[in-house]
């Protein structure tokens, strides 16, 4: 490889924290929205966790957004960083699954689990990699929020599996 080439995939695994912010906050949209139509969907034994999680990823979505329009970080946020391991992980979520008119506990869970797995880790990446300031405390306290959703659902998870709910 030439010297060139080595520069021009250095640049392709950088990208800007706006750019970060952007499929972040595309990625709780559509977390939000798909939660929320599945809400009149699913079992009444899992609906109140479908809410919730709705009602989180609304959460994340407004600080997103708030965090993005602040003045105080409009040069923060042009900065580059590296792309994570779990980029491409986490882009993929926001393509969302069909899961039918009538969607079974035991799918929404394991479709929850992973999205929430995906955000725990990418935005755990993006903490360790994003210089100090408003973006990494945000990303700090997603990577903890989105650990605590994957566990509370692992629990449900288990339980609606180990119990013939499912």
């Amino acid at each position: 490889m030439t010297e060139g080439t080595h520069a021009i995939d250095q640049l392709r695994d950088k990208t800007t924290l706006r750019e970060i912010l952007e499929v972040a906050t595309g990625f709780e949209a559509s977390a939000r929205d798909f939660y929320t139509g599945l809400i009149p969907r699913v079992s009444k034994r899992i609906r109140y966790l479908v809410e919730e999680l709705a009602a989180e990823e609304k959460s994340h979505y407004d600080l997103f957004s708030a965090l993005a329009g602040r003045a105080d970080i409009a040069e923060q946020v042009k900065e580059e960083i590296q792309r994570t391991a779990s980029d491409s992980r986490f882009s993929d979520c926001l393509h969302l699954p069909d899961l039918g008119a009538s969607p079974d506990d035991q799918a929404v869970l394991q479709y929850a689990m992973g999205r929430e797995h995906a955000a725990m880790k990418h935005y755990g990446e993006l903490a360790e990699t994003t210089p100090p300031g408003p973006i990494r405390d945000l990303f700090r306290y997603l990577a903890s929020e989105e650990t605590k959703h994957k566990i509370e659902l692992e629990k449900l998870y288990y339980e609606t599996v180990h119990s013939g709910g499912v």
